[in-house]
């Protein structure tokens, strides 16, 4: 597999710590010393497939590709403005893709990763070669503004990459889940409330125990960066890049000293973006790829971790 264009979008309303204190008991000092984040992009009037729209389209123009040559899509996300049908089936319509196997999967913060691997094996099944994947979120649809563990962390984007079938992929890769730890993150269900059955007519927020995902974290995720890069063969000085899930600063501090590695080659934009699940990896990605600071040879590590709980790795040789 090779990545052939990278997209992303951003809403437009951006909503500081400061903003926060006015709804929750907390200080910008206090969200920045635990979390690195000092501002995110808060969705008004949009809904998450509209900027999955537009995510991909800016990884197809980037591409080169036309929208005849697209034979997958693939939408990473857990707050789909539909039950049915898929966000990929709208991206679909709007993109102008004639023919194409479309589908969500709901994969938390681990979802891009989990689109890319699943992209790769209909590219080794033979059945496409050309693929659109998106991560996209709307979480403040779901975050419990009264709440100041989850309010400060979560918020909107979306990001996109078009990526080829390569007989000559250099690629490494690990996925996993433990769904003992299916309670740690979650948000249930809005209850059901009709004629025939009585229910409460509300909405469910995300739920987070903040410690029991900060002490998987920085236990598990280290371990699985040095199983994948072990898989390669490769020195982990000559990984140019980490792109780690952009859920808090901190841990991904953490994630580098246990690694050995300077945190330099660890990208970071959660000061501004906050925690986008699956959109943080993609739109992370599109960033550093507009600033050229990737060249044909690199290596790069794609980790993530999420409800569930699920994680993955991924490291690749980058190909221009």
């Amino acid at each position: 597999m090779k990545i052939l264009g990278t997209g992303s979008y951003l809403p437009v309303n951006v909503v500081t710590n400061e903003a926060l204190t006015h709804l929750v008991d907390t200080s910008d000092e206090w969200i920045v010393e635990r979390t690195g984040i000092r501002e995110r992009r808060i969705s008004k009037g949009e809904e998450n497939s509209e900027q999955a729209i537009k995510a991909g389209r800016c990884a197809l123009e980037d591409s080169g590709l036309k929208p005849e040559d697209i034979e997958l899509i693939i939408v990473a996300t857990v707050t789909s403005n539909y039950v049915t049908p898929s966000i990929a089936c709208i991206v679909q319509e709007a993109l102008g893709i004639p023919k194409a196997i479309a589908f969500d999967i709901n994969a938390a913060c681990a979802g891009f990763l989990y689109a890319m691997n699943t992209a790769r094996c209909f590219f080794a099944s033979g059945m496409v070669n050309n693929a659109l994947i998106i991560g996209s979120e709307t979480l403040s649809k779901i975050t419990d503004y009264t709440d100041r563990q989850t309010c400060i962390l979560f918020a909107d984007a979306s990001g996109a990459a078009v990526v080829q079938r390569d007989e000559n992929e250099r690629f490494w890769t690990e996925l996993g889940a433990d769904g003992t730890k299916h309670d740690v993150i979650h948000c249930k269900q809005k209850p059901l409330n009709n004629c025939l059955v009585e229910g409460k007519d509300e909405i469910d927020y995300i739920h987070m125990e903040g410690r029991e995902v900060y002490k998987f974290v920085v236990k598990e995720i280290p371990l699985l960066i040095k199983r994948v890069i072990e898989k390669s063969g490769i020195d982990i000085e000559n990984v140019k890049y980490f792109i780690l899930h952009q859920a808090n600063k901190r841990m991904n501090e953490i994630i580098a000293k246990k690694l050995g590695v300077s945190f330099d080659k660890f990208p970071c934009n959660i000061e501004k973006m906050g925690n986008t699940s699956a959109a943080s990896i993609p739109v992370l990605l599109d960033e550093i790829n507009r600033k050229g600071m990737l060249q044909s040879g690199d290596y790069v590590l794609l980790s993530s971790f999420g409800a569930g709980m699920t994680w993955g790795a991924s490291l690749f040789q980058w190909k221009c």
